[in-house]
């Protein structure tokens, strides 16, 4: 029994530890921000590379869930008497849930997943050592631009995710199921708010985008330099970043959304 305890506090030791180190970093990211904002061509070249080369997988994400949505809604809410409100409840849960979700879940797999393996093979070619050796600051030079990139992509990819969305449930709506256009554009105009539901989307967006950058940023820096360890630091920056967005989207959605 002791020898368990012993090992249990030793490895709750090592978890503390792991989360004080990762805490640390992101703080050095935050004082290497301002000097990456000097070289702003090197945040355009990230946002680039982060946000339009995950372009087509949000686009297509979007519109398939949109298209899924009202057709799933649709039923539910005609065996009511209440397909009025397809329009309504679509919006409102592309923009205030599936759309930071989903988007950041993606987000993860594709763009953190990048960012990993970039930053671990330049670990592992000793680039960022010789960044130090000629005294430039690798987190200034490499991890705040791509820092920025992410946070400035991530808003984006969900306001284009939940567009397309909304498209997509159109279509299936209007187009295919025959419920009035007038009545769904109308009911989103009334009763959507800009910012209690979109403002509070694009708020969880951002907080995602923070979360998913740090952590594959995190995990390309801190990896062993081989290509056992890069491999697994790219599966660990997936399983982590998921895990904190859907944690971090009931924690926001219960501050944002408990009062009518």
């Amino acid at each position: 029994m002791t020898a368990f305890l012993q090992r249990l506090g030793a490895q709750a030791l090592d978890q503390f530890r792991g989360w004080g180190h990762a805490f640390f970093f992101f703080i050095d990211v935050l004082r290497a921000v301002p000097a990456a904002l000097r070289r702003f061509d090197l945040v355009v070249a990230q946002i680039y590379a982060i946000g339009n080369r995950s372009l087509i997988i949000i686009l297509a994400s979007g519109l398939a869930v949109g298209f899924v949505l009202a057709l799933q809604m649709y039923y539910a809410l005609v065996a009511y008497g209440a397909a009025e409100s397809l329009g309504l409840i679509v919006n409102l849960a592309l923009v205030r849930e599936l759309g930071p979700v989903v988007t950041g879940l993606l987000f993860a797999g594709r763009a953190g997943t990048s960012l990993t393996a970039e930053i671990g093979l330049m670990k592992a070619g000793e680039q960022i050592s010789a960044m130090e050796l000629m005294a430039i600051d690798p987190k200034a030079r490499v991890l705040a631009p791509r820092f920025i990139g992410g946070i400035i992509s991530m808003p984006i990819l969900a306001v284009l995710f939940s567009a397309v969305g909304i498209l997509g449930a159109y279509v299936v709506a209007v187009l295919l199921i025959g419920v009035d256009a007038g009545n769904f554009w109308s009911i989103m105009q009334t009763r959507v708010d800009v910012f209690r539901d979109v403002g509070n989307g694009l708020v969880k967006a951002a907080v995602f985008g923070v979360i998913c950058t740090v952590v594959a940023l995190y995990q390309g820096f801190e990896t062993e330099a081989t290509p056992e360890g890069v491999a697994y630091a790219t599966t660990r920056t997936v399983v982590i970043s998921s895990l904190w967005v859907l944690g971090m989207d009931f924690i926001l959605t219960a501050l944002m959304f408990s009062t009518p």
